[in-house]
């Protein structure tokens, strides 16, 4: 079994090389943004709940995001591994992962981390608004998400790095240059 976290600011292509990813290693990929949309749609308990805080602006507290992701990691218990994206955005969900996972012997194998410059990821969030027309890539709400990163998501690398499970990985250039940089170190570590 083989489990990933691929970390990274908003911006930062971390939903396209998920896909990629699960796709060439035969992971499952865990998005807490779809595990959210999926619960909210099917009306599960945990879904109306989360419908609550997220129609008033505020986040979905960690232990309904943990429980949402503890339904997904059982519902597939016999999957070659995970690709977790969007999640842990904060240490304690980190401990919290890593003593889940445990629990049902295997581990975090891989932080993989893409490494975008702010004035970059700028762009990608502006011309992901055009073309997608999400209202979260506003100039104002960009800077915030990218600011909430830096301030509160950050600090789960370094509880990896602690681990010796922290890669950083160039996330310019094109979607296969970044992917083969992935490749790359899933080859070499595993």
């Amino acid at each position: 079994m083989i489990n990933v976290i691929l970390f990274g600011p908003p911006g930062s292509g971390k939903g396209t090389q998920a896909l990629k990813i699960s796709k060439s290693h035969g992971l499952i990929h865990l998005s807490t943004g779809d595990i959210l949309r999926k619960a909210i749609a099917n009306k599960t308990p945990l879904g109306i709940k989360a419908k609550e805080f997220m129609d008033k602006g505020i986040l979905v507290p960690d232990e309904d995001i943990a429980q949402m992701v503890i339904n997904a990691v059982d519902r597939n218990a016999g999957a070659k591994g995970f690709i977790f994206d969007g999640f842990p955005r904060n240490v304690f969900q980190a401990r919290f992962l890593d003593r889940m996972l445990e629990e049902r012997n295997t581990s975090i194998d891989y932080l993989i981390a893409l490494e975008v410059d702010h004035d970059e990821l700028i762009k990608r969030l502006l011309n992901r608004s055009k073309i997608e027309g999400r209202t979260d890539d506003n100039p104002e709400v960009i800077k915030n998400r990218i600011k909430v990163y830096f301030d509160q998501t950050v600090p789960v690398m370094d509880y990896y790095k602690s681990q010796g499970k922290l890669y950083p990985v160039n996330g310019i250039g094109t979607i296969e240059e970044v992917n083969e940089r992935i490749y790359k170190i899933l080859k070499k570590v595993k």
